[in-house]
């Protein structure tokens, strides 16, 4: 499960999809990465997600790669 803040940043950043430089939408998500139903809150991470403006490919990012 995560969670979405509504505050978006504009980032001009590269597409894969699109091959070029496109505005991306940019926010910080905290993500469950544990499928166990027990002690999730032990397996939160902070993920960086971007959405191109252009195609609307969605990529995330571990930000804490401990």
């Amino acid at each position: 499960m995560a969670t979405k803040n509504a505050a978006f940043t504009e980032t001009v950043e590269p597409c894969e999809e699109c091959g070029e430089q496109t505005p991306h939408d940019v926010r910080i998500e905290i993500q469950t990465e544990s499928t166990k139903s027990e002690n999730t809150e032990f397996s939160r991470e902070p993920y960086r997600v971007t959405e191109c403006s252009k195609c609307g490919r969605t990529r995330d990012k571990r930000m804490n790669n401990a």
